[in-house]
């Protein structure tokens, strides 16, 4: 008997070869990927053993590289300038074994790598684009807003190498906070007049981009989130769900400067959740408190002894600069020698 052909069934069979096609491509692109990482690598190898048996080193090894990305240009086109060979050998050398690259990084990953020479620095991020399938836009952002040195703050020494070696490693609260927050992706210009709203709304609109500064294992929950005690009404501004923590976490937004205040209400916040909210299984929830600025010293006071797990940590509307984040890595250097 003929099956009779509907528009169910014709969406059906449009879906399926509609899939098989993506998943053609991905596989294409996958492997078209892989080729050109080993092909590099290779060629990298390839520039690195000649290099080896010549004498003079660096004056030779740039001689080198030059006509050969002159005649490799001629034959091939472009991508074999002496600066894309020197590149090449640079990724040889920084990952001499070729079974350690891994296959979910694409040529472009691997090129913001090799721009990074701190090692731990560039094993970090390697790690943190394998794990969260970073694309390389997202990489660069996370390198621009610098993801390490934000986590690194709070580390010692054999933290920070633990975070080169295993990427950001969720296991409590603490490694869930960063500060500052880099806030850059809602192009709101420092000198406007921002409101708590305002900064609600934007961090709502660019909700992927505000998940991935967050990190790993959130979900969005709510946003304006109310509680309803003794016939008054509060809000919690944004409300998410951690769920490698398996826990919620409150987020109240403040357009000045941290007040003790702050922690009393978000403290009350958590105390309803902890109470009225959380199911079977769930963990104590966390807050954090994002603040235009803040006084450590301040907060340490302000937020030490709770039973609840706040946090507060400042946001910023643009990238941090080198200078920036190096005078914070000093101040926190002094006021741990106190």
């Amino acid at each position: 008997m003929t099956k009779q052909i509907t528009v169910k069934n014709y969406k059906n069979l449009l879906g399926n070869i509609s899939s098989l096609l993506e998943d053609g491509r991905k596989r294409v692109i996958r492997e078209v990927n892989n080729i050109i990482v080993n092909t590099y690598w290779n060629i990298g190898k390839q520039i690195v053993e000649f290099e080896q048996e010549g004498k003079e080193k660096a004056e030779y090894g740039q001689r080198l590289l030059k006509t050969l990305g002159h005649d490799l240009s001629l034959k091939y086109g472009k991508g074999f300038s002496w600066r894309n060979l020197l590149y090449m050998r640079k990724f040889y050398l920084i990952y001499p074994k070729l079974q350690t690259l891994s296959a979910k990084l694409s040529w472009s990953h691997y090129s913001i790598l090799l721009s990074i020479d701190h090692g731990l620095k560039r094993d970090f991020y390697e790690i943190e684009s394998i794990k969260n399938k970073y694309s390389v836009r997202e990489l660069k952002r996370q390198i621009d807003s610098a993801l390490f040195e934000r986590l690194a703050l709070s580390k010692d020494k054999k933290g920070i190498i633990e975070l080169s070696r295993r990427g950001q490693i969720i296991e409590n609260a603490e490694d869930l906070i960063k500060d500052p927050y880099v806030l850059e992706f809602l192009n709101i210009p420092e000198s406007e007049r921002l409101t708590e709203t305002k900064l609600e709304t934007n961090l709502i609109r660019n909700l992927s981009k505000f998940l991935l500064e967050l990190g790993r294992g959130f979900s969005f929950v709510d946003r304006q989130y109310r509680i309803t005690m003794n016939n008054e009404h509060h809000y919690v501004d944004l409300v998410f769900y951690n769920i490698q923590l398996k826990c919620y976490v409150l987020i109240d937004l403040k357009v000045r400067k941290f007040k003790h205040i702050d922690a009393g209400q978000m403290n009350f916040y958590l105390n309803y959740f902890k109470n009225e909210i959380n199911s079977e299984g769930d963990k104590d929830p966390i807050g954090i408190i994002l603040c235009l600025d803040k006084d450590k010293v301040y907060a340490d006071y302000v937020l030490g002894g709770l039973n609840n797990k706040v946090f507060a940590s400042k946001y910023k509307l643009r990238l941090p600069s080198e200078k920036e984040l190096k005078e914070e890595l000093e101040k926190e250097k002094r006021r741990f020698l106190r």
